[in-house]
């Protein structure tokens, strides 16, 4: 089993929605690999949490200890005070990005994760570098579209970022 695997994310929108971004620094030893994609439009959860499933996503190995750092309130609270899994257990009625939540919930059942909440824009340099990825992918000429959002949901976000 390899060490510990340590993952930092961070997401971003422009007028949220907007234009979208996320950033991913995977580490672990002295193994490497930044990840980022923007999206023509989309919102700041929705690339907070999609960041975190792209980082999960790059794991090769199953069953890998993982922490992940990350700044967004909405991604952390919702799995460390287990408010995913009661949505999933209701059939995520009413929630925002349920798809999301669903790819989520099939990726991190795979592995040994931990979340760990950290202030965004607060000198940590990992975090800095996902803050720039997710910026500079939302900004990219060759934007993706993120299929999933739909603009006409009418359902209330429960949390901020």
């Amino acid at each position: 089993m390899p060490n510990e695997i340590t993952i930092y994310t961070d997401g971003a929108a422009s007028g949220n929605p907007g234009p979208g971004g996320y950033g991913v620094v995977l580490i672990c030893g002295r193994h490497r690999l930044e990840k980022s994609e923007g999206f023509r439009l989309t919102t700041n959860n929705r690339m907070e949490l999609m960041a975190v499933i792209v980082g999960l996503e790059a794991l090769k190995i199953p069953g890998s200890k993982v922490v992940i750092y990350t700044d967004s309130k909405y991604v952390a609270d919702s799995v460390e005070k287990g408010w995913v899994f009661q949505w999933e257990a209701k059939g995520f009625k009413k929630k925002k990005n349920p798809e999301l939540w669903i790819r989520f919930l099939d990726v991190y059942r795979k592995h040994k994760v931990r979340f760990v909440w950290i202030k965004g824009h607060a000198s940590n340099p990992e975090n800095e570098i996902c803050d720039r990825l997710a910026v500079e992918a939302r900004k990219g000429e060759r934007l993706s579209e993120d299929s999933g959002y739909n603009p006409e949901g009418n359902e209330e976000d429960m949390f901020l970022s």
